[in-house]
């Protein structure tokens, strides 16, 4: 699981990063290219993936203070029920990043992971303890860290500078190393789950030498830019993000080190999978590849994340799988819609478990034995109230009030450079999309409800 990577950062969906190993799992698995994150920000997508359940049945509609209870159920939990040690390197963020992580490993334990080195986000590995900002302490690497940090956002927070930490002691390059020692030197008689959660691409842009000048920024695809509109319609969160007023070609310079970032990512996916290969497992062994939400990286004039544009809400995921890896479905394209929840139900059906609690992921085994078969008609994602969702033909989020205020006609304005909302000749299709909405929220309650 990687952190506000953009769908199209794997070099085979976006051709503009180089990701070796991200494609290596793409041709001997099932690429799903339409998957679309429950919530465009850590807190709520993270929640809705460990419990299976939307924002609107959480109530963690943003990013808060939320502590996920030791009592939830979890498809985390159906996996160690099946006889498998499960372990966790790096983030989660299913409690507040605050205090000292490893003082909450017996809440990890609860939610159904045996081995913890949990850390913070790039942020809040400022002042959160963990194993890794210990070990920055000690190399006298951690007050540089937060200098660099603060120096940052009480000025220009998209500035793009290499860390002080260096490669060695990177936050992404800390989780893929201990992942892999991890692995390479299990010996017990359970079969291992490894949950790997790097902190990045998140930002700060703050990729490490020698990948913060591995991308030229003039080969860069440049941002999206809405097309002008001045026709009515409702406002929503969209409209009150404030616009980065950038430097000339910044947006380019930003996009270069973010796909630096990616790509040294990649390289540690690249050694979990030789870790796993030494060990004579690959060919025995599952793997997904996810990210929570994307990175706006000066579409639109925005950064970070927090809307339902592509590049916040659509995520990357591919599924390898023994068969998919020996069969003739290696490399196949899923085009219909996922739900980035629905990673757990896979792994869980993978391991041979059943999920007992009420919740809304749906595996993709199926898919993956056929992929030609239809997933999902349409897709969700919420955010501080709001809902949108997607279809084959369209994409519609509607405010707190209920009203519809974008609209994008997927097939002709894959950009969404258009925004329709609002127009008389789309009042029916806003209307039949709204009723989708409201027929999927009450649908979901009403199964928690019995």
């Amino acid at each position: 699981m990687t952190d506000q990577q953009r769908w199209d950062t794997v070099g085979a969906a976006g051709g503009w990063v180089n990701t070796p190993n991200m494609d290596r799992l793409a041709a001997e698995g099932i690429h799903f290219v339409n998957c679309v994150s429950n919530s465009p920000v850590c807190v709520p997508t993270r929640l809705s993936m460990a419990t299976g359940l939307y924002p609107h049945n959480t109530r963690v509609w943003n990013n808060t203070r939320h502590c996920m209870p030791s009592e939830t159920p979890t498809w985390m939990q159906a996996i160690r029920n099946e006889g498998y040690r499960t372990s966790l390197f790096g983030k989660t963020h299913l409690h507040p990043h605050e205090g000292d992580l490893r003082d909450r490993e017996d809440l990890m334990h609860a939610y159904g992971l045996d081995d913890v080195n949990e850390i913070g986000g790039p942020r809040a590995s400022c002042r959160v303890k963990s194993h890794m900002t210990s070990e920055w302490e000690e190399k006298g690497l951690w007050d540089a860290y937060r200098d660099d940090f603060t120096e940052r956002f009480s000025n220009r927070p998209h500035v793009v500078r290499p860390s002080p930490l260096g490669l060695d002691n990177y936050y992404d390059v800390y989780v893929g190393s201990k992942a892999s020692e991890y692995i390479e030197g299990y010996s017990r008689d359970e079969p291992w789950f490894c949950w790997v959660s790097f902190g990045g691409p998140h930002e700060p842009w703050d990729t490490p030498e020698p990948y913060n000048t591995m991308y030229a920024p003039e080969e860069m695809p440049p941002p999206v830019l809405p097309e002008s509109s001045s026709h009515p319609r409702p406002n929503g969160r969209l409209d009150s993000m404030r616009r980065v007023q950038f430097e000339p070609d910044e947006e380019l310079r930003l996009r270069a080190d973010y796909a630096g970032s990616v790509t040294l990512i990649d390289d540690q996916v690249g050694q979990l999978l030789k870790t796993i290969e030494e060990r004579g497992e690959l060919e025995n062994t599952v793997i997904a590849l996810v990210s929570d939400h994307g990175e706006m990286n000066g579409d639109y004039g925005l950064i970070y994340k927090s809307n339902f544009l592509n590049g916040a809400v659509r995520v990357p995921l591919i599924v390898r799988t023994p068969e998919t890896a020996s069969g003739q479905n290696a490399g196949m394209v899923h085009h219909s819609f996922v739900e980035w929840f629905d990673v757990g139900p896979t792994l869980t059906e993978c391991a041979g478990g059943n999920i007992e609690h009420e919740q809304f992921g749906r595996s993709l085994c199926p898919v993956i034995g056929d992929p030609n078969r239809v997933h999902r008609t349409d897709a969700i994602s919420e955010l501080s109230g709001e809902i949108m969702i997607i279809t084959d033909e369209w994409k519609l989020a509607i405010n707190t009030a209920g009203e519809p205020y974008l609209l994008f006609d997927v097939q002709n304005d894959p950009d969404e450079r258009n925004n329709l909302a609002g127009l008389s000749h789309y009042r029916e299709i806003e209307s039949s999309l709204r009723l989708r909405i409201l027929e999927r929220v009450m649908q979901s309650q009403i199964r928690l409800d019995k």
